[in-house]
């Protein structure tokens, strides 16, 4: 069964809510000047999901020359557990194919497992670590990052 919502591409005009958003489901939420630019920026896409007229999860994709970089995905605290995020891996890999990509690419903590269970279903693979590259969180220590990819297709 598909997950509830309606899933599109993001504008300018949806800042606010990215905003909020990221505010209520991030530890450490990107600032509105960082959302607004890639908002704003032809090699991004941003992706949102709206459900009972609010956006409820979203994802930000890169693109550089040769590949693509999946660069956030969240999902409301509510709304967790409902296949959003797959949407959005989806739509993001849909379009890192529309651009011609020959990989998708991401970092996640080392320590986020639904994160990379996600990421694994999706078809990507850990390419390496980055040892302590993440800030401390919640009084934990630094964690490191895992660097995953995979093709865009499938």
């Amino acid at each position: 069964m598909r997950p509830k919502g309606r899933l599109r591409r993001l504008g300018v005009g949806d800042l606010e809510a990215l905003v909020a958003l990221e505010a209520a489901g991030q530890a450490q939420p990107w600032s509105p000047a960082q959302l607004r630019a890639a908002l704003a920026s032809p090699d991004h896409a941003v992706f949102g999901v709206e459900a009972g007229g609010e956006l409820v999860a979203h994802a930000v994709v890169a693109r550089g020359p040769f590949d693509a970089e999946l660069e956030a995905i969240l999902v409301a605290p509510a709304r967790r557990g409902e296949g959003l995020a797959t949407r959005l891996m989806d739509e993001a890999k849909a379009e890192a194919r529309r651009w011609g990509s020959e990989r998708l690419l991401l970092e996640v903590r080392g320590g986020n497992a639904p994160a990379i269970a996600l990421y694994r279903r999706a078809g990507l693979r850990v390419d390496g670590r980055r040892r302590g590259y993440y800030p401390p969180q919640a009084g934990a220590d630094r964690e490191d990052a895992l660097l995953m990819s995979g093709p865009p297709g499938g």
